[in-house]
């Protein structure tokens, strides 16, 4: 079955999309410089930048995977798989998980791979590695637990009967002692030893009338404080619940299908035409929104402090005030799209394209 989400980004990038405006010259408000950078491959799924402590977690299509130190660049491990990856990173510091185009989990311990397992299917989520287990969640919305050390299948789980999902990586995250999943579009809340539900939280509810119109499904990137936690509903909301209560505490509508960053106050998000949105943490109102960057097919915020880092398919990184979305600098990466979204380790911004750069910048 075709991917939903191949099927929608190929509708997005049609003749009748418009065009994007010229860019203003770059802004230099905020002092910038590249402190280093590293060639892994291309990057052709959806790679998760895994970021544990100080180090660095990426990987190539081709199945070359690397542990770098975000603070000099340096190469902690590297392996190469031999096989194509379709899934990852998931790591803890200790093991380092992903699912191979083949379908099967593979997972290293400093480098060195210590066991496969054969899956259900192809996942496209990066595995979770995480209180001596390792999760994966397949397409179909099958959840597996195996033993981090010895790859031994502890549950398995089917919690979803969707028809049709989203090509794309699923939500799954831990939160305490529970194991929390994005099956359409509701988040559940799992025991991670049994795999017996917990609780279930509708964020969204499906509409429409034909199977893709109906399609709901909560999208990987989600800004999390404490027990409270705001993401997005694919093409339909953007939302904050309390895992504690296990209830929406407000739901806007949005239309997007990227994930979602913030703090305390604002939470950040970029709709499908473009536009930049922050939204009232407490109550979910618009606090202002930013149109300039409109039809850039921008990918997901990351707020750096009082700065939100947003890329587009251009391959620059937009650097904008949190206060109003005001330009205050642009990265200039290798001309090629981001291959995951930023991640920030200290004061370091890394980002990786598709061509495979790996780029470090940090304040001056």
């Amino acid at each position: 079955m075709v991917g939903v989400m191949a099927v929608v980004m190929a509708g997005c990038a049609g003749p009748s999309k418009p065009k994007p405006a010229e860019l203003a010259p770059a802004a230099s408000l905020l002092a910038v410089k590249k402190v280093w950078s590293a060639s892994i491959g291309e990057v052709g799924f959806p790679l998760e930048v895994k970021l544990v402590g100080s180090d660095v977690y990426v990987a190539s299509s081709s199945g070359s995977i690397s542990s770098l130190d975000s603070n000099t660049g340096g190469v902690r491990w590297t392996a190469d798989l031999g096989k194509k990856i379709s899934a990852g990173v998931g790591a803890d510091g200790e093991k380092t998980a992903v699912v191979t185009t083949d379908g099967e989990l593979v997972v290293l311990q400093k480098g060195k791979r210590i066991w496969q397992q054969k899956l259900t299917s192809v996942a496209v989520t990066p595995p979770l590695v995480a209180g001596g287990r390792i999760f994966v969640i397949t397409p179909d919305r099958t959840l597996i637990a195996f033993d981090s050390e010895t790859g031994k299948r502890l549950w398995q789980q089917q919690r979803g009967s969707d028809s049709l999902v989203l090509d794309r990586a699923a939500v799954l995250f831990p939160a305490g002692d529970t194991l929390v999943a994005g099956i359409g579009g509701r988040l559940v809340g799992l025991n991670p030893l049994t795999g017996t539900q917990r609780w279930d939280i509708p964020v969204s509810v499906s509409r429409g009338t034909n199977e893709v119109d109906r399609l709901v499904d909560l999208m990987p990137g989600v800004s999390r404080l404490g027990s409270d936690v705001c993401l997005r509903a694919y093409q339909n909301a953007v939302a904050c619940v309390s895992l504690a209560n296990q209830k929406v505490i407000w739901s806007r509508a949005a239309n997007g299908f990227t994930g979602v960053s913030g703090d305390d106050k604002l939470v950040f998000g970029t709709e499908a035409d473009g536009r930049l949105l922050a939204w009232r943490r407490a109550d979910g109102e618009v606090a202002w929104q930013l149109a300039t960057l409109k039809w850039r097919d921008l990918g997901t915020p990351l707020l750096l402090g009082e700065t939100l880092a947003v890329p587009d398919s251009a391959g620059l990184v937009h650097l904008l005030s949190k206060t109003d979305g005001s330009s205050l600098g642009r990265l200039v990466l290798d001309g090629s799209p981001l291959g995951a979204s930023p991640v920030l380790a200290g004061k370091t911004l890394v980002v990786v394209t598709q061509k495979g750069g790996v780029f470090a910048f940090r304040p001056e």
